[in-house]
Formats: structure tokens, C-alpha cells, sequence
């Protein structure tokens, strides 16, 4: 019998161990762009672990005394499967809503698309392409980019464009010079567009820098010491799918062409470490993110 207590009240120890890894892997996680961010949310994130440090103390403190009894073992082996079930609803309720705002995302940037025949699926491209560079970056580089914050960035940095007027989005011939700083604010009226959304403060220079260049020379003129590594990604992204996809004033380019445009402007208008990366990249793969509705 006493063995039996020991067993349980062990296991019910390591299981408390499994939750509070996950617990804290999953404040870790959380801090994205659908995160409220607020003070008082940290708050009982902390109060919460510490609680759940709290009871592991507990459960080490019974099993090493050995004073328990088959009730009390039971009380606490229940207790922490109990707390690894309510842990595993919450979080695939997090995860739901987290899909399902992404996918309310989608469709509001496909009326951005339906705007302007050539952006049609160029957004949910610069995503895929967006979100395959993070996949390749090594550890160091990704440990500071929330992936959910940097999907929902690269989704959404034309918005902006819902400011622009349609005759210059469609036009078919070259944009004349006040045309083009009309459509050179497309990025910034993104940012303002967003702005409203506080969890959506980290992702706003993503957004609103994605036309940013490493040589100062960008929409903006930002020096390239502002621009952090997500922008980076966006903009190398954004690059290459506009380089291969079909235009109303252009061909698609293959993406051979890509790779020799991309070496061109390596440490001017991009970050040559990331096109390092994305060069190591399997073509398949860059192949497998073209969206059904891109003409390439």
C-alpha cells in the first residue's frame, strides 16, 4: 500500500513538473500580436506559476515525508491531472481563437487584393515566403520574433493600400512622380490603420519599414540600424514574391532571375544574412508557397 501512496504521489509530482514546462512555455508564447498585453494580465500569469510552484513544493513535501495516506495521494494525483486537462482546454482555446482571428485577417486583406488586380494574393504569398525565411533562420535570430506577430505583419503590410486611391493602384501606365508619393504612403497609412490595435504596437514598424533599404535610400529614408530583423524579412519577402509574380506591366520573372536580382541588391536595399538564408533555401519549397491565385 505504501508503495502504491509513493507512486502516486510521484507521479502527481512529475505531472505538476509537465504543467508549470508548459504553463510557462505558453506565457512565452503568448506574447504576440493577439496578446492584450496589459499589466494585469502579466500579473496573474505570475500569480498563476507561482501557484503552481507552490503545489509542486507541496506534492515534493508529502512524498518526502511519507506521511501521506491513500486519500491524500489520490487528492493530489487527481489534482494534477486536473490541472494538466484545464491547462490543455485553455490553450487549445488560445490556440482556436489565434486561428481564427488570422483567418478574419485573410479575408480583410483579400478585399485589399480584389482592389487591385496585380496585389491579388501577393499578400498571402509574402506570408508563406515570410514565415519559410523564419523557419530557416537559425535559433539566435528567431528567439527574438514572435511567429504569430511576424505571419500577422507579413499578411498585412499592404493594407495600407486601402488609403490609396484605386485609379493609382490600377493604372497601366507608369506612375507619374506625385503618384508615386501618393503610393509611397501606403506603409505608413498601414501603420495608422492598425495603430487602434495596442496588442499591434510591436508590429507597426514592420509594417510600416517594409520598403525600408539597408543604404537609407528606402520610401522613408530610415537608416538601416532601425530596422529590425522582422522588417528585414518582410521586405526580403515582398521583394521576391513582386519579382516573380505576373503584373499587368510585367511578365513573372523565374526564379533564377530572383536569385540574381536578389544577389544584385545584397547589403543595399537587403539584408545579405538573410539572402545568405534564403538561398539555402530548397526551391520546392519556395515553389509550394505560391498562393492558387498568383500567376507565376
Amino acid at each position: 500500500m505504501q508503495s502504491l501512496i509513493l507512486l502516486m504521489v510521484s507521479s502527481g509530482a512529475l505531472l505538476m513538473v509537465a504543467n508549470i514546462a508548459r504553463f510557462i512555455i505558453f506565457i512565452r508564447g503568448s506574447r504576440d500580436v493577439l496578446s492584450s498585453g496589459v499589466r494585469l494580465d502579466r500579473i496573474w500569469e505570475g500569480l498563476s506559476l507561482v501557484l503552481l510552484i507552490f503545489f509542486l513544493i507541496g506534492y515534493i513535501s508529502v512524498a518526502l515525508s511519507g506521511a501521506a495516506d491513500l486519500m491524500l495521494a489520490g487528492i493530489l494525483f487527481g489534482g494534477s491531472i486536473f490541472v494538466a486537462i484545464i491547462l490543455t482546454l485553455i490553450f487549445r482555446l488560445v490556440s482556436t481563437v489565434k486561428e481564427n482571428c488570422l483567418n478574419i485577417a485573410e479575408a480583410l486583406i483579400s478585399v485589399v487584393d480584389a482592389r487591385d488586380p496585380n496585389l491579388r494574393g501577393h499578400s498571402q504569398y509574402v506570408q508563406n515566403v515570410t514565415m519559410l525565411i523564419y523557419q530557416y533562420l537559425p535559433a539566435h535570430k528567431r528567439a527574438g520574433i514572435n511567429p504569430l506577430s511576424l505571419e500577422f505583419a507579413a499578411l498585412m503590410h499592404d493594407i495600407g493600400k486601402l488609403g490609396i486611391p484605386e485609379q493609382i493602384l490600377n493604372k497601366p501606365a507608369p506612375l507619374t512622380d506625385e503618384e508615386w508619393v501618393i503610393m509611397r504612403n501606403h506603409p505608413r497609412i498601414g501603420a495608422r490603420i492598425l495603430e487602434p490595435l495596442h496588442s499591434f504596437k510591436e508590429i507597426l514598424p514592420w509594417i510600416e519599414y517594409h520598403h525600408e533599404r539597408l543604404d537609407g535610400n528606402g520610401y522613408y529614408k530610415i537608416p538601416s540600424e532601425e530596422l529590425c530583423t522582422a522588417t528585414r524579412i518582410i521586405a526580403l519577402a515582398d521583394t521576391y514574391c513582386a519579382i516573380t509574380m505576373r503584373r499587368s506591366y510585367k511578365d513573372p520573372r523565374t526564379y533564377e532571375d530572383a536569385v540574381s536580382i536578389l544577389k544584385e541588391v545584397s547589403g543595399t536595399q537587403l539584408d545579405a544574412s538573410l539572402i545568405d538564408i534564403f538561398l539555402s533555401i530548397p526551391k520546392t519549397e519556395l515553389r509550394a508557397c505560391v498562393p492558387a491565385s498568383v500567376e507565376v
